[in-house]
């Protein structure tokens, strides 16, 4: 892969090269890579940026020129020469996603289509302490793109159009600062500058994100579309949130932290400090083997979202899900079903289903926190 000016910033946009700097250039990148295959001609991309047809010449020129765009063939046109199309060339830029569990670390090499093109899983301890874990997401990360950097390592070398890293875990945490706050179960993190600590030793921008908000940018960078909500239940419990097609975080970037609504108010101590959480509820039942009552309780706590938010889709994701999917949405989709018929909701309940995405699903996501502001998403 060719080369690219690198940074230890840990601007929050991720984004390196000279050519991707412009508003309009986004647009026309996200066109791009909608058309697929098959391409885009520039006069498509004019009449639906609203650029005039010499700016559109001009963006994709540099974009052939740095290698993200080429011919794709041409189109026959009406009363005229058939046109050129254009294409995003995929491979010529890479973004890493960052899983990082409470007991589990998973990285993703992803290219500009947002297909995985590596992958590396390892078991881990988040209480470890901040340097020997960022010291494995560094080796994992540089393992994966080519080159694994020693402690302290400067620049990652192996994937030399590296956008950055994104790295999403348990939150809550200040999205904007990539300053975690109190983890719940891991106090000793509480204001670790996690985002400026790993761009330090990795040589390229990094953004951080929670879990379930990564994986909720994942999805509708996917297509899911309209206001949705997804529940990822694995060792902990959260949500994320998108709303009007954006992902909404909150005005301190604490939206989102499900698990710890009190539905129980005399329930047990949940490691918040509350008592009654929907989280400890839920893994208790889990623990307990009890799937079912684990599925009511997660659907009590999707219905008061539903009251509260009105959204169109409920989806569930993560490792407690998966190991019985069916089970979780008819549980949660039998509560959610019953307070519309008490309601009289309009349309009936709102739909739940399992998200796509399986074990990857936060780690991908966490790559488009670099990926989706290149093509013109100001959400990500």
């Amino acid at each position: 892969m060719g080369g690219v000016n690198r940074t230890r910033s840990g601007g929050s946009t991720g984004a390196n090269l000279g050519v991707l700097r412009s508003h309009n250039t986004a647009l026309v990148l996200g066109l791009l890579r909608s058309a697929g295959g098959e391409g885009i001609s520039r006069l498509e991309l004019a009449e639906r940026t609203g650029l005039t047809p010499q700016a559109v010449s001009k963006i994709t020129a540099r974009l052939r020129e740095e290698g993200l765009a080429a011919e794709a063939g041409r189109r026959a046109s009406t009363g005229g020469k058939p046109r050129t199309v254009l294409r995003l060339v995929p491979e010529a830029g890479h973004a890493v996603g960052v899983h990082l569990d409470r007991d589990r670390l998973r990285v993703v090499l992803v290219d500009l289509d947002g297909a995985v093109v590596g992958e590396r899983s390892e078991e881990l301890d988040l209480g470890a302490g901040a340097d020997a874990v960022l010291g494995i997401v560094a080796r994992a990360v540089g393992g994966l793109v080519g080159e694994s950097p020693g402690p302290g390592a400067g620049e990652l070398g192996g994937a030399g159009t590296l956008l950055g890293v994104g790295v999403a875990l348990p939150g809550p945490l200040d999205h904007a600062r990539g300053v975690l706050h109190r983890v719940t179960g891991f106090p000793e993190w509480d204001g670790f500058p996690l985002r400026d600590a790993l761009a330090a030793r990795l040589g390229v921008p990094v953004v951080v994100d929670k879990d379930t908000n990564a994986a909720a940018l994942g999805l509708s960078v996917a297509g899911e579309g309209g206001s949705f909500a997804y529940l990822h239940l694995g060792t902990g419990l959260g949500a994320g949130l998108v709303i009007g097609g954006s992902v909404h975080r909150g005005a301190r970037t604490g939206a989102g932290e499900f698990g710890h609504q009190v539905i129980q108010l005399d329930g047990p101590l949940c490691e918040c400090g509350n008592r009654g959480c929907v989280e400890v509820l839920c893994l208790a039942a889990v623990a307990r083997g009890e799937t079912a009552t684990a599925a009511r309780v997660l659907g009590a706590g999707a219905g008061n979202l539903v009251g509260l938010l009105d959204i169109d889709l409920v989806l569930l994701g993560g490792r407690t899900i998966a190991a019985a999917p069916e089970a979780f949405v008819r549980g949660v989709g039998a509560v959610l079903d019953a307070r519309a018929r008490r309601e009289g909701a309009l349309g009936g309940a709102v739909p739940v289903r399992v998200a796509a995405g399986g074990d990857r699903i936060v780690a991908e996501g966490a790559a488009q926190l670099l990926l989706a502001p290149l093509f013109g998403r100001t959400d990500g």
